[in-house]
């Protein structure tokens, strides 16, 4: 899965054509752990439709900040380079798809 840091950041998601889906996580966060999987497998079913990558918190602080991430796991969504939706905690992996498909359209 693509790996969201400060170098890529603004070329990767705000750039895209297309959904973006950033995964805000870290190592030590547990709840982190219980949602990757779903996210993962999002991220293959999806593929072509949405991009989806993770950004660790403690490796890119910047982007948290700017972005105002105050809790872990938390999912940003970005349509045409803004910022579309959020989603803050473990949600399901049904919940997350609808979400990507109202955003896709």
């Amino acid at each position: 899965m693509l790996e969201i840091t400060s170098g890529n950041f603004k070329h990767e998601v705000l750039e895209a054509e297309q959904v973006v889906v950033v995964d805000f996580w870290a190592p030590w966060c547990m709840p982190c752990k219980i949602l990757a999987p779903a996210v993962e497998e999002l991220a293959k079913e999806m593929a072509g439709k949405v991009k989806v990558a993770k950004a660790n918190v403690d490796d890119s602080p910047e982007i948290a900040n700017e972005l105002s991430i105050l809790n872990i796991p938390t999912l940003v969504f970005f349509r045409e380079g803004k910022e579309a939706a959020r989603m803050i905690g473990v949600n399901s992996k049904e919940a997350i798809r609808s979400k990507i498909e109202a955003l896709i359209g």
